[in-house]
């Protein structure tokens, strides 16, 4: 009963509309010759509201299809058709009730992130006591406890030995991700089964969470040009009802045929089939990982004719690997990449990072370093099992060391970190910045889906580009492009639209600029995801032709719910011309053609599409998990 009661509140104007039908129906058996006026006066006062609303629109430069209902509930009480009448009212009250019960479903998993917002921080204050306070409160540098199963409320560092965390509403990622101390959580995580500290980097308001609540809102308050373009349909349409409506009753001479045939003319196709259509869309989008800043990107995206490519951190991962061992004299490469990861240990550089996790993926137990001298710009020396490990650049090693480093064979985009043990040279490490394990597939999946231009535009050498796009499959290269640049180069394309993908501050001007920005949000900045009008949470570069497919199919779902329900809508008028539906009749087809036209816009959030799906390797996995927090770099070294 409760339930009723709400929907009653929550659909005022059809409450009004069925008790009014009701009170007439306990009048008709009571009171007939009272019918008449009830339900006439009651539609009447419906279609001067709907009229009010058309006047509105006419001068804000729209032309509504809502001139069909006010004309067709004015005919029907001309010819005394008052119950055909009441059921065009129902229609539109229903109508109005259909399309925000449809739109708040599209909106339900767009806006999920919204409700689950965290508000309150569990503040541990210095006294180690925990006091609850609203996040917007809590400032960089104070630790808060999130216990078991709770939302973390803000952007931190672990404080505590380990946590398990639940990414699924930032990345997509469906498995636990595991944590050690000093590695990053973001806000909107969900906490595993233990309790942890963090300490927060950053404020509520630039935490990832917010940033995301925040694109989220942007999205489902946008409109679509699709939904300007179904407005454009309805001055033919409109002007094709009356016709045939104004043909029937001359050829018939029965006035009544003509209220019979716009009884029939709906205009919701019109009015709701389009926007919850792209509603749907965006929701489906975003249960995939991408946000959809404006529904009218999706139209872009149906059209696009390119896409432009960012390297670094987009077809790549955007940071170092241990690519390569490369022994020299007695040293075979397991010994060289023990002794250089135990040394680098003790750095905070991020190439011995890479090199500390090379060794961990490849199972290399490390010893503890002793007597570590870190030299800014130039390596470190320790002393690991007993034996005397310089580590750095070339030059470093070979003062520090006191041997011959020769040059060695690197390819573009590769760079080596020396190494000396015990007075002798015994070899280097090779770290590059890895391509995408999916980039492959996914410029090869936009190809097969029709996008005939694919283009990479990055500020590294050409070597280096040239290199990556090899592997990737794309020819056109711009390579050695400053921001400016990056700009004119997706301006001047002449394939339109043009859908650029990127992640670093850089590419935030060229992402404002093209007609469609896409931005890595995993692993990107915030500059680059406040000026794209995609945002993918995943860290994976496949998700781009998804959301290329999503957007194709949403368009065309939103063209068909149109179509179909203006060609049901002739049909019926066609029938209706023959005087073969009673005006009542006609008005309940009406809203049965609104409820398809509505049932049909809903596809588009539905997982009824067979998405071409892009293989995934382990390594492929193991870019969607976050990686590890970087170190800060304190001195920097460069390519042999």
């Amino acid at each position: 009963m409760s339930r009723i009661f709400s929907a009653a509140r929550a659909f005022p104007w059809v409450t009004a509309t069925l008790a009014v039908i009701a009170v007439a129906g306990v009048l008709s058996a009571l009171r007939p010759e009272a019918v008449p006026w009830v339900l006439g006066v009651y539609a009447g006062a419906m279609a001067l509201r709907a009229a009010v609303a058309m006047v509105a629109e006419l001068r804000s430069g729209t032309f509504g299809v809502d001139i069909l209902a006010v004309t067709a509930i004015g005919s029907t009480i001309a010819v005394g058709e008052f119950w055909a009448a009441a059921v065009i009212v129902l229609m539109l009250t229903g109508g109005e009730a259909l399309e925000e019960y449809a739109s708040g479903r599209a909106r339900k998993d767009l806006t999920s992130l919204v409700s689950n917002a965290p508000r309150t921080a569990h503040l541990l204050t210095a006294d180690q006591t925990v006091r609850d306070v609203d996040v917007a409160d809590v400032e960089v540098g104070e630790r808060v406890l999130v216990r078991a199963h709770e939302i973390v409320p803000l952007d931190g560092v672990l404080v505590s030995d380990a946590g398990v965390f639940d990414d699924a509403s930032l990345t997509g990622e469906s498995l636990p991700q595991e944590r050690v101390a000093g590695d990053t959580v973001y806000s909107g995580a969900i906490n595993g089964a233990g309790a942890v500290t963090i300490r927060v980097t950053r404020r509520a308001a630039d935490s990832q969470y917010q940033r995301i609540v925040a694109l989220v809102e942007e999205a489902a308050a946008s409109r679509a040009p699709m939904v300007r373009l179904a407005d454009r349909y309805a001055l033919p349409f409109t002007a094709l009802a009356l016709a045939i409506a104004g043909i029937a009753w001359w050829a018939s001479g029965d006035p009544l045929r003509f209220a019979q045939v716009l009884v029939v003319a709906t205009p919701c196709p019109l009015i709701i089939g389009a926007p919850v259509a792209f509603m749907a869309g965006m929701s489906r989008a975003a249960r995939r990982g991408a946000i959809i800043r404006s529904s009218a990107t999706l139209e872009k995206l149906h059209r696009a004719a390119t896409f432009a490519f960012d390297k670094t951190g987009t077809l790549t991962r955007g940071t170092p690997a241990l690519t390569d061992v490369r022994p020299a004299g007695d040293l075979d490469a397991g010994t060289l990449v023990r002794l250089t990861a135990g040394a680098e240990q003790a750095s905070v550089h991020v190439l011995a990072d890479a090199i500390v996790r090379g060794a961990t993926a490849r199972g290399v137990a490390l010893p503890v370093p002793q007597d570590v001298t870190e030299t800014t710009a130039g390596g470190v020396t320790a002393t690991v099992d007993g034996v005397r490990v310089v580590v750095g650049k070339r030059t470093f090693v070979a003062e520090q060391g006191g041997v011959d480093v020769p040059a060695p064979g690197l390819a573009p985009g590769e760079l080596a970190v020396h190494v000396a043990v015990d007075g002798a040279y015994a070899g280097c490490l090779v770290l590059r910045d890895e391509v995408r394990a999916d980039a492959a597939e996914t410029v090869a999946g936009l190809r097969a889906r029709g996008i005939g231009h694919v283009l990479m535009v990055t500020g590294d050498e050409e070597a280096t580009a040239r290199a990556v796009a090899d592997q990737v499959g794309i020819d056109d290269v711009r390579a050695g492009c400053l921001p400016a640049d990056k700009v004119a180069a997706v301006r001047d394309v002449p394939e339109r639209p043009v859908v650029m993908v990127g992640d670093g501050v850089n590419d935030a001007p060229v992402l404002a600029a093209a007609d469609v920005g896409i931005a890595m949000a995993a692993r990107g900045s915030s500059a680059a995801t406040e000026s794209a009008d995609v945002v993918i949470l995943p860290d994976e570069v496949g998700r781009v032709a998804e959301t290329l497919e999503i957007g194709r199919r949403t368009v065309d779902v939103a063209r068909q719910s149109i179509w179909i329900g203006i060609a049901v809508s002739v049909a019926l008028m066609l029938v209706a011309t023959t005087g073969a539906l009673p005006a009542v009749v006609g008005a309940w087809l009406q809203e049965a053609v609104d409820v398809l036209a509505i049932a049909w816009a809903l596809r588009a959030a539905g997982r009824t599409v067979r998405l071409p799906r892009l293989r995934r390797s382990r390594s492929a996995a193991a870019e969607a998990a976050p990686a590890p927090s970087p170190r800060p770099a304190t001195r920097a070294r460069t390519a042999a």
